[in-house]
C-alpha cells in the first residue's frame, strides 16, 4: 500500500467527500431523528412511558452525533458492547496512528471520507441498540419500502419480461441467450441509481421502463466488461462434469427497485444453467440509508409473491422456491459493515474471503463496493482496476457501479479529461456506470 494515493477526504473543500459531510450526512441525520419523532405513539403503544424515554434517548444521541459532525469535533470510540465495538475502536486507533506526527486527531473532516461516511451509519445504530426497548427499529424502513411502491410499474414490467423469456429459453441459441444477458446486466446497473444516501433519503424510485431505455443508456457505460463475464460463465458451464457447483456470489447494494433488478438477474443465471447457485450478500444492521438487510430481503420477496398480478407473483413464487431449495443462499457478515476496504478483508475476516473464493464470479454491485474494492482514494483515472484492488481477488469480480463519488479506475487515456469537459459532474451524479471485471480474460 506504500505507493496507494492519499485517501478521499472532507479536508478538500468542494469535493463531493467535502459537501457529503457538510451537507448531505446532516441532512440524513435529521431524517432519521424526523422518524423517531413520528413513530412516537407508535413507541407509547407497544411499550408505554419505557418506549417515549426510548424515543427520546435515541433522538439525543443522534442530536450529539450531528452536533459532533457539524463542528468537525474529533471521532470518539464506540461505547455500546457489540459484536464489532472493538475492530471499531482499534480501526480508530489505527487512524490515530496515522496522524500523530501532524499532530491531529481524526476528526469529520480530516479523516477518510469512506472512514467517517461507514462510522456515522455505525453510530446511528449504536444510539438505537442504547436505546431499549426501541433497539430493533430501523430508521429507514420507510423510505426503504417506498421506494419498491413507488417503483411498481416498471417492477411489474421486468418480471412479466422475466417470465416470457423463461417460457421461450428451450428455443433460444446462444447469441439469443448472450443477448438476454447483456440486458439484465444492464438493468442491475441502472438498478443502482435507486440510491437514497445519495439523495439524502429523498424518494429516488425507479419510475421510467428500463428494458425500453437501455440502447439510450448503453454510451453512458464506461467502462464495458459484459463480454468477459458471458465468456467466463460459458466456461464455468462447460465444466459442470468436472466442477458441478458454478456458484455465482452478489454484493447486494440497494433494497427496493435495485434489489429487484439483482433477484431478476439471479432467476436469469439459474435458468439458464449459467449457474447452480447464487449466494446474496447483505448487511447485518441498517446501513447508508437504503442497503438491503436480511429483513428487505425476505420482504421483498414476501410483497412479490403475494402481488396481484400473474407474473410478478410467479416470480416470488420460484425465488421463495430457490431459498428453500438452498439454490439462492442469503449471508451477512460484520465485515460488510465496517470501515475497512476490501484490501483488508484476507486479514480482518479471513472466514468471509474463504467463503469468497468459492465463486466462480462474483458481482459487487453500487458505489460504496466500488469505493471498498478501490480503497477510495485519488487514483488516475488510468489505472488499471486490478491494481486500486490492491491484492484483492478472491475469485474473479466485477463492479456494476453507477458512480456517485469521485473515484474511477481504468479508463482510457483522456476518457476522463474529456467527460470533465462536457460534464463536470460527471463522477457524483450516477449518470455514468460501468461493468468492470477484474479476472482471467
Amino acid at each position: 500500500m506504500a505507493d496507494a494515493p492519499a485517501s478521499l477526504s472532507g479536508q478538500d473543500v468542494g469535493s463531493f467527500a467535502y459537501l457529503t459531510i457538510k451537507d448531505r450526512i446532516p441532512l440524513i441525520l435529521t431524517k432519521a431523528i424526523d422518524t423517531l419523532h413520528r413513530h412516537k405513539s407508535e413507541f407509547f403503544e407497544k411499550h408505554g412511558e419505557e418506549g417515549i424515554e426510548a424515543e427520546k434517548k435515541a433522538i439525543s444521541l443522534l442530536s450529539k452525533l450531528r452536533n459532533e459532525l457539524q463542528t468537525d469535533k474529533p471521532i470518539i470510540p464506540l461505547v455500546e458492547n457489540y459484536v464489532d465495538t472493538d475492530i471499531w475502536n482499534q480501526y480508530l486507533e489505527y487512524q490515530q496512528s496515522l496522524l500523530r506526527e501532524s499532530d491531529r486527531t481524526p476528526s469529520w473532516f480530516y479523516s477518510p471520507w469512506l472512514y467517517v461516511e461507514c462510522y456515522m451509519y455505525r453510530r446511528i445504530h449504536e444510539a438505537i441498540i442504547q436505546s431499549p426497548p426501541i433497539n430493533d427499529f430501523d430508521v429507514f424502513k420507510e423510505s426503504k419500502d417506498q421506494n419498491f411502491f413507488e417503483s411498481q410499474e416498471p417492477g411489474i414490467t421486468l418480471c412479466t419480461h422475466l417470465q416470457k423469456f423463461r417460457s421461450t429459453i428451450e428455443d433460444l441459441d446462444a447469441n439469443q441467450l448472450k443477448t438476454e444477458f447483456f440486458h439484465l446486466l444492464q438493468i442491475s446497473l441502472w438498478g443502482n441509481k435507486c440510491d437514497l444516501s445519495l439523495s439524502g433519503g429523498e424518494s429516488s424510485s425507479q419510475k421510467t421502463n428500463l428494458i425500453n431505455s437501455l440502447e439510450d443508456l448503453e454510451p453512458f457505460i464506461l467502462v464495458n466488461d459484459m463480454e468477459h463475464l458471458w465468456s467466463l460463465l460459458s466456461k464455468c458451464k462447460e465444466t459442470r462434469e468436472k466442477v458441478p457447483i458454478v456458484r455465482v456470489d452478489i454484493v447486494l447494494d440497494n433494497s427496493g427497485f435495485e434489489l429487484l433488478t439483482d433477484l431478476v438477474l439471479a432467476d436469469f443465471l439459474l435458468s439458464t444453467n449459467l449457474a447452480t447457485e447464487i449466494h446474496f450478500y447483505g448487511k447485518c444492521i441498517p446501513w447508508f440509508v437504503s442497503d438491503t438487510t436480511i429483513r428487505d430481503f425476505n420482504w421483498l420477496i414476501e410483497q412479490v409473491r403475494h402481488y396481484d398480478h400473474k407474473w410478478v407473483s410467479k416470480c416470488g413464487v420460484d425465488w421463495e422456491n430457490y431459498i428453500k431449495m438452498g439454490r439462492w443462499v442469503y449471508h451477512d457478515h460484520m465485515f460488510w459493515t465496517l470501515p475497512h476496504e476490501y484490501a483488508a478483508m484476507s486479514q480482518v475476516a479471513p472466514d468471509l474471503y474463504a467463503e469468497l473464493q468459492k465463486a466462480c464470479l462474483i458481482l459487487f454491485k453500487g458505489d460504496l463496493n466500488y469505493r471498498k474494492l478501490t480503497g477510495d482514494r485519488k487514483w488516475a483515472f488510468t489505472v488499471p482496476f486490478h491494481q486500486a484492488l490492491s491484492g484483492f481477488h478472491p475469485a474473479p469480480l466485477c463492479s456494476l457501479r453507477t458512480l456517485k463519488a469521485e473515484i474511477q479506475v481504468g479508463l482510457q487515456p483522456g476518457q476522463g479529461e474529456q467527460l470533465a469537459a462536457s460534464d463536470p459532474n460527471w463522477l457524483i451524479t450516477g449518470k455514468y456506470g460501468v461493468i468492470q471485471f477484474d479476472g482471467p480474460l
